[in-house]
């Protein structure tokens, strides 16, 4: 065999060396593929997540002009602190009104009260009177009586001539004297009458307007107290402990009620919210270990657990929710947000951790 035909057979050394790093990349590859599915079959993660807190808008209930402004940009305040104030003329003026009315409707109700008094004395003056004239009356039915058993008397004595004309005449003149007299009272006991019906419904009346003026009162006291709350609105407080946003208001603007002028960050804690597909859900549960890697904090694990499931997706909550009833219905994988809180309370980089950052979580479903 010649020299040359044993050069041929020898392997040359850079196939040799491809060989190895093939290999080397298949048992790397097949290393990385079953780390990567064991891990698979007991943990679940997304970077579909964030950072979220509380943020609450400040909002003014009442329109105005803006006249003093207390904080600024990215500053920390305490629940009630004094944020900015209104211009408030405008509602002085108005509450001023308000107590002017809750006067004058004060003041009709003491006219209608004396009014009331006053009535209610005529009535009982009316039905003594009343009283009074039937007492004269039944004194006087019994003058009449006896006035007309005297009368009938004499007109049988005057046929026998026993008594003379004169006596008649005076029986007579007694009787009707006697007939007079009631007929008078009896009279003056119904115009008696008249005038206490007429009180007693000038009473009714008068005890009506009373009604009315208590109830025109409480109508001005209710516009005084809502004229005060009103006129409180024109200072506007922190709704709760955090840190603001930045300011985009100035003094002298015009701002109008409901209107959101800026935000503050909560302090009352953070979480994270994980938007997990549908296909990573069936095995995750409330109360599973969750480590979560923030792309700010590199190389530094927060240990968290999950607090709760959404209810529905996060589509169904979407200002306008998809509607698979239409024919060009195309199935996409939903998205399913995920409460996830931190745990570990003596890690002070959770106090640097802002609403909005990117993570990345990865749970346990051991």
């Amino acid at each position: 065999m010649s020299q040359d035909t044993t050069q041929a057979q020898q392997p040359k050394p850079k196939n040799r060396r491809f060989a190895i790093v093939l290999g080397a990349l298949v048992v790397v590859g097949a290393t990385f593929g079953i780390t990567k599915y064991v891990h698979s079959l007991h943990h679940e993660d997304t970077d579909d997540a964030q950072v979220d807190a509380y943020i609450s808008p400040v909002i003014p209930r009442v329109p105005g002009y803006v006249n003093e402004i207390r904080v600024t940009d990215n500053q920390m305040v305490k629940k009630g602190d004094t944020l900015l104030i209104l211009d408030d003329r405008d509602l002085k003026i108005k509450l001023e009104q308000a107590e002017a009315a809750l006067a004058a409707a004060q003041s009709s109700l003491g006219i209608a009260e004396a009014t009331t008094t006053a009535s209610q004395a005529s009535v009982a003056g009316s039905q003594a009177n009343v009283s009074a004239l039937d007492a004269q009356i039944e004194a006087a039915k019994v003058n009449v009586w006896r006035a007309t058993q005297d009368y009938n008397r004499y007109a049988n004595l005057i046929k026998d001539h026993s008594i003379t004309q004169q006596q008649y005449e005076q029986a007579q003149a007694a009787k009707q004297t006697a007939e007079r007299q009631l007929q008078g009272l009896t009279e003056q006991k119904n115009a008696a009458a008249r005038q206490a019906s007429a009180a007693s419904s000038q009473s009714a009346a008068t005890s009506q307007q009373v009604g009315v003026a208590n109830a025109t009162i409480k109508q001005r006291m209710s516009e005084v107290e809502n004229a005060k709350l009103q006129l409180s609105y024109t200072v506007i407080t922190a709704p709760q402990d955090g840190r603001l946003s930045k300011i985009n208001i100035q003094p002298g603007q015009l701002v109008q009620a409901g209107q959101s002028l800026f935000n503050i960050v909560g302090t009352g804690g953070i979480w994270v919210t994980a938007n997990f597909k549908e296909t990573q859900l069936e095995k995750m549960k409330e109360g599973q270990k969750v480590i979560v890697s923030v792309d700010a904090f590199p190389g530094h694990d927060f240990e968290a657990r999950i607090s709760s499931l959404s209810p529905a997706t996060g589509a169904k909550f979407a200002l306008l929710p998809p509607d698979n009833a239409s024919g060009n219905f195309i199935k996409v994988v939903q998205r399913v947000p995920v409460r996830i809180d931190f745990v570990n309370k003596n890690d002070k980089l959770v106090d640097q951790l802002r609403p909005g950052m990117n993570v990345q979580v990865d749970v346990h479903l051991d």
